[in-house]
């Protein structure tokens, strides 16, 4: 397959692209003059500080989101070794069928 060639007055750079679909990038491309690259799915080319700061807001997100599941989860276990317990299941096993490791609140 031939390739287009390449400017004369081509150097890489990179770019930082923030796409339609939430997600981030960094293209490291060979381009002519100020010429952006072309993306492969729809998004723009923002600067540097605009990328960082998306992607330390979606690190923030997910990092929220992993405590709030991690929240739940210890929860229903609490929940399921108390149901346990109050059935008469000994501790041991209530702790086995349930998964949970925290404080004895029962």
């Amino acid at each position: 397959m031939a390739t287009a060639p390449t400017p004369v007055d081509a150097e890489s750079r990179t770019f930082w692209v923030l796409y339609e679909d939430g997600s981030a990038g960094r293209i490291q491309a060979v381009t002519g003059g100020d010429a952006p690259p072309v993306l492969a799915k729809p998004g723009r080319v923002v600067t540097e500080e605009e990328h960082t700061a998306y992607v330390a807001k979606l690190a923030t997100r997910r990092d929220t989101h992993l405590a709030e599941e991690r929240s739940r989860a210890q929860a229903r276990c609490q929940e399921d070794y108390e149901a346990l317990r109050t059935a008469g299941v000994p501790e041991a096993t209530a702790r086995r069928m349930s998964g949970h490791e925290g404080d004895i609140s029962s």
